[in-house]
C-alpha cells in the first residue's frame, strides 16, 4: 500500500506542477493582451496566443491517463520499483510542464506585446513558442517510455 501512495504523490506532483505552469503561462499572456487590446484589436491573435501555454496542464493529465490506462500500473499491487518510476517520471514530467509553460508563456506574451504595437509577428511568434513546448512534449513521451518499461 505503501508504494501506491508513493506512485501517487508521483501522479499528483506531475499533474499539480503542470498546471499551476498552464495557470501562471496563460496569465502572463493574458495580462498582456488586455494590454495590447488597448491599441489593437486583435482578439484572435492574442486568444491563440494566450491559450498555448495551457496545454502542458493536459500533458500532466495525459501522463496520468498513461500510468492509469495503457500500462495498469496503479493497483495495491504495485512494486517498489514501478512506484520509484511513478514518482520520477511525475517530478520530471511536473517541473518541465512547470518550466515550459511559464517560459512559453513570456514568449507568447512578448508577441502580443509586439502584435499590439503594430508588428506583423504572430505566425514567427507561434514558432518560437514551439520549443518550449518541445520539452513537455519530450517529457511527456519520458513518461511514456518509463511506463513502457514497467
Amino acid at each position: 500500500m505503501e508504494n501506491l501512495i508513493v506512485a501517487y504523490v508521483g501522479i499528483a506532483i506531475m499533474i499539480g506542477l503542470s498546471g499551476i505552469g498552464s495557470a501562471y503561462g496563460v496569465t502572463i499572456t493574458g495580462n498582456a493582451a488586455i494590454g495590447a487590446l488597448k491599441k489593437t484589436d486583435k482578439f484572435g491573435n492574442f486568444l491563440v496566443l494566450t491559450a498555448l501555454p495551457g496545454t502542458q496542464g493536459l500533458y500532466g493529465f495525459a501522463g496520468y491517463f498513461m500510468f492509469q490506462s495503457i500500462f495498469s500500473v496503479l493497483t495495491p499491487e504495485i512494486t517498489a520499483m514501478q512506484a520509484a518510476a511513478v514518482f520520477g517520471s511525475g517530478l520530471a514530467m511536473g517541473i518541465v510542464g512547470l518550466l515550459s509553460a511559464i517560459r512559453q508563456g513570456q514568449v507568447c506574451a512578448n508577441g502580443i506585446v509586439a502584435i499590439g504595437q503594430g508588428h506583423d509577428v504572430f505566425g514567427k511568434t507561434l514558432i518560437f513558442a514551439v520549443f518550449p513546448e518541445l520539452y513537455a512534449i519530450v517529457a511527456l513521451a519520458g513518461v511514456f517510455l518509463m511506463g513502457s518499461a514497467l
